[in-house]
């Protein structure tokens, strides 16, 4: 968290010299930015559940918007200052500056309307895996990962994502974990299992980071109610010619090592196709020593917004879209919902149609 504080203090700073108000004025407009942004500790510490439900959404919601909020005022400020420094920029237009303030005010309004409107377009990725294995028909399959329901992806917004998933008429369904965002009680509240029971096809998924957050006890009984199946370091066989693997998150250091979730080798021609679900990307070359045909995983989100992007670009070997190691194909999901605030800026939220055959 130092890098956020030490960004709140220096955009603090910065809208404290801006606004052409008298000191009491400006002290309320920085003051109500920082407890907005102090709210985001409610998340974080799990008091948000202790709320009642309308107060615990408003604050989840404020709190984790701040954040990319304060991220974009202070890029923003930064680029300022450095024109500054260069002389590009009159020292005159960072103090007392109305017009200087309304003008960034509505930058960022524009930005982040746009970033609402397109986190809600859901971009549809077609997917075309072929292998060499046969199989005994091709299959319609539709994936996702980091659906984060909760105090900020609603009923409303599942029922409309498993409208989508049944037009697409898919064979089987797999979700590479975060189905759950930071709590199962709004999940609970409004009922959501029943939505996940009107999906037309078998559900297949597999823990994420965020349902050790929410309690896996909890979690697992929701799944249960909802239909899913959950796969924790588990295997199940479809039709005689898929073999869904579920690994359990790697927050669990103790989960089982791929080589052990895979049948014991023999001729490659005669076995399953294999599809691994494994929430979060690391160590890609585990799946192609296994010899695993297919992973899905998700849990990057691509940064949600950039230029966060850019620093999950380099810390994954593969951080969004298709990747290939030898015979063993990837693909990292940038998720159907998001953490946080509701805005994709730079990354689309998405759910792929792959067919196999």
């Amino acid at each position: 968290m130092l890098l956020p504080l030490l960004g709140l203090s220096y955009v603090a700073w910065h809208v404290w010299a801006l606004l052409p108000f008298s000191a009491p004025w400006r002290a309320a407009c920085v003051g109500l930015g920082i407890l907005c942004f102090l709210s985001l500790f409610l998340d974080f510490t799990g008091r948000l559940d202790a709320l009642p439900m309308p107060l615990a959404r408003a604050l989840y919601n404020i709190g984790t918007s701040s954040l990319i909020v304060l991220l974009y005022l202070a890029l923003s400020f930064l680029v300022l200052d450095i024109g500054r420094l260069c002389g590009w920029v009159p020292r005159s237009w960072l103090h007392a500056n109305g017009p200087a303030a309304l003008c960034l005010l509505l930058a960022m309004v524009g930005l982040f309307a746009y970033g609402y409107v397109h986190y809600r377009h859901k971009q549809r990725v077609a997917l075309d895996l072929t292998f060499a294995r046969p199989l005994p028909r091709p299959y319609r399959i539709l994936m996702a990962s980091d659906l984060h329901l909760g105090y900020h992806n609603d009923r409303r917004e599942l029922a409309r994502w498993v409208d989508m998933m049944n037009a697409e008429h898919p064979d089987l369904i797999l979700i590479a974990g975060d189905i759950i965002d930071v709590s199962v009680r709004p999940l609970l509240a409004e009922g959501m299992a029943a939505e996940f029971r009107r999906l037309q096809a078998p559900v297949y998924a597999c823990l994420g980071n965020h349902e050790y957050y929410s309690g896996c006890p909890q979690a697992r009984r929701f799944y249960h109610d909802a239909g899913i199946r959950l796969l924790i370091d588990e295997a199940v066989a479809v039709d005689s010619a898929l073999l869904i693997v579920g690994r359990d998150d790697r927050t669990n250091r103790r989960r089982k090592p791929l080589s052990q979730l895979m049948p014991e080798t023999h001729e490659a021609a005669h076995r399953p196709l294999s599809i691994v679900l494994d929430h979060q990307p690391y160590n890609l070359e585990e799946a192609e020593r296994a010899g695993v045909d297919f992973q899905l995983s998700g849990h990057t989100h691509r940064g949600q917004v950039w230029p966060l992007s850019w620093i999950t670009d380099r810390m994954y070997e593969c951080s969004w879209g298709s990747h290939r190691r030898s015979g063993t194909q990837y693909y990292v999901s940038s998720g159907l919902g998001i953490w946080g605030g509701r805005y994709r800026i730079g990354t689309q939220s998405e759910y792929v149609v792959a067919t196999l055959q």
